[in-house]
C-alpha cells in the first residue's frame, strides 16, 4: 500500500486531505500524520510564495523520514500552502493568511477581514483561494499541483463548516459561503480539493 506522509501539524488540513481521498477514489492510499509517526516538526515558513513553502515544508519532513531510515519504497510526504488572495487589498492576505488570523483581535480573521473591507462595494469584492501542493516521491523527485477557488467576499460570517476564512467567502455558483456547503461539496470546489484531485490522478498514471 502506498503511503502519504502529511507536512502539517494542522488538524483541519489533515482532516480534509483524508477526505478528499476518500471522497476522489483513491481509498488505498494511506495517509500518515507527523503525530503518528513521532515526528515533532514545524518548518518555518519564511518564503514569499506558496510553492517555496510548500517546498519548505516538504523537504523538512523528507529529510526526517531519511535520517530516520523510515523512507520506504511506498512512501511519498506531501505539502501545502494556500491563502486567501483579495482583489481590493491587492491580492492580500495571500501567503500570510495564516499570520493575519493569529494578529487579528481574538484570531479571528474573519471579523478582521470584514472590518478592513466594510467600504469595499461588491464590484470590487472578488477573491481567491489559491493552494500548492508539493509531493515528494520516495526517490526524491519533487512535482507540485495548484488548485484556485474564485469567488468573493461577502458582507458577513455565513455556515459553520470549514475552517479559516471559509464563512466570508461567497461562492460564484450559487452566493452560498464555503463554509455552508457539504465537506463532499467543499471537496470538489474548493482550492486544496482541486490541488489534491490533481494529486490522485497523478498517483493513477503512475498506476499507485
Amino acid at each position: 500500500m502506498t503511503s502519504i506522509l502529511i507536512a502539517s501539524n494542522n488538524a483541519h488540513k489533515l482532516q480534509e486531505f483524508q477526505e478528499i481521498f476518500l471522497q476522489f477514489g483513491a481509498p488505498e492510499v494511506a495517509l500518515l500524520t507527523p503525530a503518528s509517526q513521532g515526528i515533532d516538526l514545524a518548518p518555518e515558513e519564511t518564503a514569499e510564495t506558496y510553492l517555496a513553502n510548500a517546498r519548505i515544508k516538504a523537504r523538512a519532513f523528507h529529510e526526517v523520514l531519511r535520517r530516520q531510515e523510515r523512507l520506504r519504497p511506498d512512501t511519498w510526504v506531501m505539502a501545502d500552502d494556500s491563502g486567501l488572495e483579495v482583489a481590493a487589498l491587492d491580492g492580500a492576505p495571500g501567503i500570510r493568511s495564516a499570520r493575519y488570523h493569529k494578529a487579528a483581535p481574538g484570531g479571528d480573521g474573519c471579523a478582521a477581514l470584514l472590518q478592513e473591507m466594510t467600504s469595499v462595494p461588491d464590484v470590487r469584492r472578488s477573491a481567491r483561494f489559491r493552494a500548492v501542493i508539493v509531493f515528494i516521491g520516495p526517490d526524491g523527485h519533487e512535482y507540485d499541483f495548484e488548485g484556485v477557488c474564485e469567488g468573493s467576499i461577502g458582507k458577513e460570517k455565513r455556515g459553520a463548516g470549514g475552517f479559516g476564512f471559509d464563512p466570508v467567502f461567497r461562492m460564484p455558483e450559487d452566493g452560498r459561503h464555503m463554509a455552508e456547503l457539504s465537506s463532499r461539496e467543499k471537496h470538489r470546489l474548493s482550492h486544496r480539493g482541486i490541488a489534491a484531485q490533481k494529486v490522485i490522478a497523478f498517483l493513477k498514471s503512475q498506476g499507485v
